[in-house]
């Protein structure tokens, strides 16, 4: 299975260094570059794979964590600062990060802190909001919950509306859609600190990704474990043409086939956050370590790919 996924030569390579904690990686098209954030520096960053240049784009970036590129080729990203889901529509002809709010609260109550999001390919905007950066001083600024939970969103931009669509994970984080978008993975990092003081017996915490059957377009169902990754967290993750999901750890990549089985790891000498398909010819894995950007060469591309045509 193995060699399905990489060629046997296939070597990890370290692309640019020096940042604080890198998240939110999504492959820009138009301009053959990979946006990314720092987050506790607060910066948006581009690395540009034909030149290895590495740009700061935006050095006040209001805390923006996860990323991805819509069906039309906006970039949506989550920013903390903002506790909204913006969309830069340039980014794949500018580097000048320009934005704009899309959502930024649920029946009249200020979200948390959008932490990832993936579009769907009707142009639903789908994202987790757990309360990092209104909890943790260097991912966001002090707040509180609001609405008085966290939960996963789906947000149409056509009609306004915000609903939730997973209400039974403690602290949602990256997620993502099986190629035919019949199921959403969502992971939860909540035994990671900050935690609920008086967590709810009925919403334990874990560091499982989890798997919900999607009908009609709109409805999450039959939440069940997909997935307990260790050692550490899943936090950001994709999944493949072939409906693998390929998730952080704190020791690196891990690889589950569509039944939930771990195939293949790939070692990486930091914690990961977070990974993305990208390239030119979008086989190329890129990695968010801790303080570094990772990349290596695949047979495989993200299952968006697919789905956008």
């Amino acid at each position: 299975m193995t060699r399905e996924l990489f060629d046997p030569t296939a070597q990890l390579e370290k692309v640019a260094e020096g940042f604080v904690w890198t998240e939110g990686p999504a492959w820009i098209a138009g301009r053959g570059v990979l946006r990314f954030s720092d987050i506790p520096n607060n910066r948006v960053v581009e690395f540009d794979e034909a030149t290895g240049e590495v740009t700061v784009v935006d050095a006040a970036a209001e805390f923006t964590n996860g990323r991805t590129v819509a069906p039309d080729g906006g970039v949506v990203e989550c920013s903390h600062g903002r506790r909204a889901i913006q969309i830069d529509r340039t980014a794949q002809v500018d580097a000048a990060h320009s934005v704009e709010i899309a959502v930024d609260s649920y029946l009249g109550k200020r979200l948390n802190s959008p932490n990832d999001v993936v579009v769907k390919s009707d142009g639903t905007i789908w994202f987790t909001d757990p309360s990092y950066g209104i909890k943790r001083p260097v991912e966001g600024h002090a707040g509180e919950e609001e609405y008085g939970d966290r939960f996963v969103f789906r947000f149409d931009p056509e009609t306004g509306e915000v609903r939730p669509v997973v209400i039974d994970v403690e602290a949602p984080n990256g997620l993502a859609f099986s190629p035919d978008e019949s199921i959403l993975y969502v992971s939860d990092s909540s035994i990671d600190p900050p935690d609920r003081d008086n967590p709810n017996p009925l919403r334990p915490g874990g560091h499982a990704i989890h798997a919900y059957d999607v009908f009609e377009g709109y409805t999450a169902k039959n939440g069940r474990t997909f997935a307990e990754v260790a050692p550490g967290l899943p936090d950001g993750f994709r999944v493949d043409v072939h409906g693998n999901v390929w998730t952080s750890s704190l020791t690196g990549i891990q690889i589950y086939t569509p039944v939930g089985e771990r195939i293949a790891d790939i070692p990486v000498p930091e914690k990961v956050a977070n990974c993305c398909f990208g390239g030119a010819d979008g086989r190329t894995l890129y990695i968010c370590g801790s303080t570094s950007i990772y990349r290596i060469r695949t047979k495989v591309r993200d299952a968006r790919t697919v789905a956008y045509g």
